[in-house]
């Protein structure tokens, strides 16, 4: 049974999802009444078989063609692309980032260089996905046109004839499990994001005021040579992220290691929090002067707000342990 839930997996995750559903009924009906009642593993294998490889099922319900590069190499040509196009979508973001913060001098207005990162990170992420299109499907062109080989059945992504053993080393992936590309790419977007605003948060986080017309940084929150002094802890904590991130990255859905790792990366990152935040030099006393002139209150250093800050990390951060172990104790 195990074997027919992969397979079907492997058609439908090739057709548009508005009729996966209906193909998958169709499909599975199929497969039932090619086997006895009791059927064993070898019969199974005997089906699929017979049924042949999935991605030239699913080039039989599509109702698009599937040769802009041919029907044997395609299978494999889109895997690629899926895999390949995204990693240098981050590597270039991150590449973007990191070169605005080296070159940054502090002279230029803070909004007017965050929105030049932001145009040259997509204009990056445009032009190195084209090149990577470009180049996979050239070099995908070449292979097909040079293969001598008589045998047109579709390639498995492993460059190998197709066959029901093949299932066996493909993870039956629930819908509630799966861990997509886009959350992938947001993983890896926020951690940028959280660099460049944690290294800039005298630049970024504060009051803004308008001043002859234009809107102008002129009290941070934060004072920023405390929050260097706990860079390494802070370094820490990413390098925890980045790893549990690209762990996602391999392994595509919830699993407990997944979980372990998430409750890990958790527990590092709210121990980081909570010994930033009970720093007492962290809040720049300009910011709380401009407080108490504009409240008329008197803020008192040690502000129950941090308090409330820790509290609301803390529920969230459970919530997301909660989350992750449910996820991987879900049966596929």
């Amino acid at each position: 049974m195990h074997l027919i839930d992969i397979y079907i997996q492997e058609v439908t995750r090739r057709l548009p999802v508005k009729s996966r559903k209906d193909i998958a009924l169709e499909l599975r009906s199929t497969i039932e009444d090619m086997l006895p009642e009791n059927y064993a593993e070898n019969e199974v294998k005997e089906a699929l078989a017979s049924l042949g490889n999935p991605a030239l099922l699913a080039s039989g319900y599509s109702d698009r063609p599937m040769h802009l590069i041919g029907p044997r190499y395609f299978d494999v040509y889109v895997t690629l692309l899926k895999m390949i196009i995204p990693l240098v979508a981050i590597l270039t973001l991150i590449v973007v980032i990191t070169e605005n913060i080296i070159t940054y001098n502090g002279e230029e207005a803070i909004l007017g260089t965050m929105l030049s990162v932001v145009g040259h990170g997509i204009w990056g992420i445009i032009s190195s996905s084209i090149q990577t299109f470009f180049w996979i499907t050239l070099v995908f062109a070449i292979v097909e046109r040079t293969d001598a080989s008589k045998e047109k059945s579709p390639l498995t992504p492993n460059w190998k004839e197709w066959t029901p053993d093949d299932l066996k080393s493909i993870p039956y992936i629930r819908k509630e499990k799966k861990i997509s590309k886009a959350d992938i790419f947001g993983s890896f977007f926020w951690i940028a994001i959280f660099v460049i605003v944690y290294f800039n948060a005298f630049r970024l986080i504060g009051v803004y005021e308008k001043v002859e017309g234009k809107l102008q940084f002129v009290i941070p929150t934060f004072n920023q040579e405390v929050l260097h002094s706990y860079w390494l802890i802070v370094l820490f904590m990413l390098l925890v992220e980045v790893a549990f991130v690209f762990n996602k990255l391999i392994a595509e859905q919830w699993t407990t290691k997944v979980a372990i790792m998430n409750t890990v990366r958790t527990v590092v990152s709210t121990i980081v929090i909570i010994i930033i935040m009970n720093d007492n030099s962290l809040i720049n006393i300009e910011f709380y002067k401009y407080l108490e002139d504009l409240f008329h209150f008197n803020f008192e250093l040690q502000s129950p707000v941090k308090l409330g800050v820790i509290l609301i990390w803390l529920i969230f951060a459970v919530m997301d342990v909660v989350q992750g172990f449910r996820k991987a104790n879900i049966k596929g």
